[in-house]
């Protein structure tokens, strides 16, 4: 599939993992990655895991390509942006299986699917934009806003607050911990509970569930194009 994003199909589950060097960084051929292995899944009507390297899922957008050039920034938001909705509204359920530190948009992807496991651990989950001068794009705002308790919204989104992985719990970025040796097994038992459900019923209850986040998502994105995210 992609040095970026490995592709292994077991059993009727598809694992997702992200690799990029040290800190899994979602650069625009990672996210193209993101989107072929998604196609592949669809085709092999797989229930999804993402994950990453031992101690991090990721810890965001590639720097490099967000500091050269406003243009550039606007981008890779917008792209990612539009990943997040396709997690959203997949057809077949999503899993992510967290190693660690998930940062930025690697926090994003936890806001982006149906269910997260996270390691317990010195581990640092959340939002930093603001820490790193970013004002907050408001795709991620409205993703946020839907995902997080309000009381979380507040700290993550406006004070760049960080959430160790029992505090990412409480916030919302995560549904369950466990230890780094439980974390596979914990995906692959979770995932082998989502094949039983009736995908077509699974499908159609998401889109509703989630319509009202899915049409302010698609205005957000226009209106990140369209001004400046940093």
């Amino acid at each position: 599939m992609s040095e970026l994003i490995a592709y292994h199909l077991e059993d009727g589950i598809a694992t997702l993992t992200l690799s990029n060097g040290k800190v899994n960084a979602i650069s625009p051929d990672v996210i193209t990655a993101f989107n072929a292995a998604l196609d592949q899944a669809e085709q092999d009507r797989a229930v999804v895991i993402i994950t990453g390297q031992p101690g991090i899922l990721s810890g965001g957008y590639d720097l490099k390509v967000m500091t050269s050039g406003p243009q550039h920034a606007i981008s890779l938001v917008t792209s990612g942006s539009k990943l997040a909705r396709r997690l959203l509204s997949h057809p077949y359920p999503v899993v992510v299986a967290c190693p660690g530190h998930a940062v930025a948009k690697g926090a994003f992807l936890l806001l982006s699917v149906d269910y997260r496991i996270g390691v317990d651990g010195p581990f640092s989950i959340g939002l930093n934009e603001v820490q790193i001068g970013m004002t907050m794009h408001h795709a991620g705002i409205e993703l946020a806003r839907d995902r997080l308790s309000n009381v979380a919204l507040h700290r993550s989104v406006i004070n760049g607050e960080m959430f160790d992985p029992k505090g990412a719990v409480e916030a919302g970025f995560l549904d369950k911990l466990v230890s780094a040796e439980e974390l596979q097994s914990a995906a692959q038992a979770v995932a082998l509970q989502l094949k039983k459900i009736n995908m077509i019923a699974h499908r159609n209850t998401k889109l509703k569930v989630r319509k009202s986040l899915l049409d302010t998502l698609d205005q957000a994105i226009v209106l990140d194009q369209n001004h400046s995210v940093i």
